[in-house]
């Protein structure tokens, strides 16, 4: 298997990460709406999508933090 050559800290992968969870679940909750004929849950969806969002993107620099080939050393 091929090394992991992604850097763990790039702004626009933070920015995906971001944007494809309100996308994604506000799609969701727009659907769930239109079904059930309801006019909540796109923002709901939205506040999930945000919310999974900003944990992908803190496990990610998480993640970063204890690679041994990172960037920087945690200890200083």
């Amino acid at each position: 298997m091929a090394p992991d050559d992604s850097p763990r800290r790039d702004p626009w992968r933070s920015f995906g990460y971001l944007v494809a969870g309100v996308a994604f679940y506000g799609a969701v909750g727009w659907g769930l709406d239109r079904w059930l004929g309801t006019d909540f849950l796109v923002a709901v969806g939205i506040i999930v999508g945000a919310a999974l969002g900003i944990y992908m993107t803190w496990s990610a620099l998480r993640d970063a933090d204890d690679d041994p080939d990172s960037d920087r050393d945690p200890k200083t």
